[in-house]
C-alpha cells in the first residue's frame, strides 16, 4: 500500500469523524481496490452494506454504535423493545442482541457485524412514540420507554428472559407514567398482557 494512501486514509478519518460512506471514499479519489485493500489491512472496517468505519482513527466507537450503524443501514429502522429500554436509560445492561423495528412493506436486508433481532410493524403504529437521538457520530431513532415496555411484553419469546425480567423490575421500581403505558397497551389490543405483568 502506498504511505500517501495510507496518510489519505488517516485524514480522511479525521475530516469524516469515524463513518465514512462508499460513495463519499470515491468522491475522495479512492478506487474500489483501495477500499478493498483498507479493509484488508484493517484501516477500513466494513459496518453494513455501503458503510465504513475508520480503524486508523485516535479515536473508538461510540457507546451507541450498534444503533447508530443500524440506522445507517437503513435510516427509517427504530430501536426498539429491550434495546430501546437500555438506550433509553430505563436498564444498565446492554442486550447481547439489538431489537429493531420495521414496517412491515421494508424489505431491505440487515448484514450487520453484531446480532439483530427484527420486528416487523404496521404502518398504523410505527411512527407512534418516536425519538430521534442526535451524537456526532450519526443519529438513530429509538422507541420511548412505555412504548418499549409494551413491545419487550409482546415480543416476550425473542427477548433473553433475564433481560425481560429486568425490564419489567426496573419499570416497577421506577414508577414511570403508568397511565401513558396503559393508554398505549390498550392502543395495541394488550392491556391484559400488560397488566399481568405491571
Amino acid at each position: 500500500m502506498l504511505k500517501d494512501t495510507y496518510k489519505k486514509c488517516c485524514r480522511l478519518a479525521e475530516r469524516y469523524k469515524g463513518y465514512i460512506d462508499t460513495s463519499e471514499l470515491l468522491l475522495e479519489g479512492l478506487t474500489n481496490r483501495q477500499i478493498s485493500e483498507f479493509v484488508a489491512n484493517g484501516m477500513l472496517e466494513k459496518v453494513c452494506y455501503g458503510t465504513y468505519w475508520f480503524d486508523c482513527a485516535e479515536y473508538v466507537k461510540p457507546d451507541a454504535y450498534k444503533a447508530i450503524e443500524i440506522c445507517r443501514s437503513n435510516p427509517k429502522a427504530v430501536i426498539c423493545a429491550d434495546s430501546a429500554c437500555f438506550y433509553q436509560g430505563l436498564i444498565e445492561i446492554e442486550p447481547s442482541v439489538v431489537s429493531i423495528a420495521t414496517r412491515r412493506d421494508d424489505r431491505s436486508k440487515f448484514a450487520m457485524n453484531f446480532p439483530v433481532s427484527r420486528h416487523y410493524y404496521s404502518s398504523n403504529y410505527f411512527a407512534e412514540h418516536q425519538k430521534v437521538v442526535e451524537t456526532e457520530f450519526g443519529q438513530y431513532i429509538v422507541y420511548d420507554v412505555e412504548r418499549s415496555v409494551c413491545d419487550c411484553i409482546r415480543f416476550k419469546k425473542y427477548i433473553d428472559e433475564d433481560i425481560f425480567c429486568l425490564v419489567i423490575d426496573c419499570y416497577r421500581k421506577q414508577k414511570k407514567a403508568i397511565n401513558r403505558l396503559t393508554d398505549y397497551a390498550e392502543k395495541l389490543h394488550m392491556l391484559n398482557q400488560v397488566k399481568k405483568y405491571l
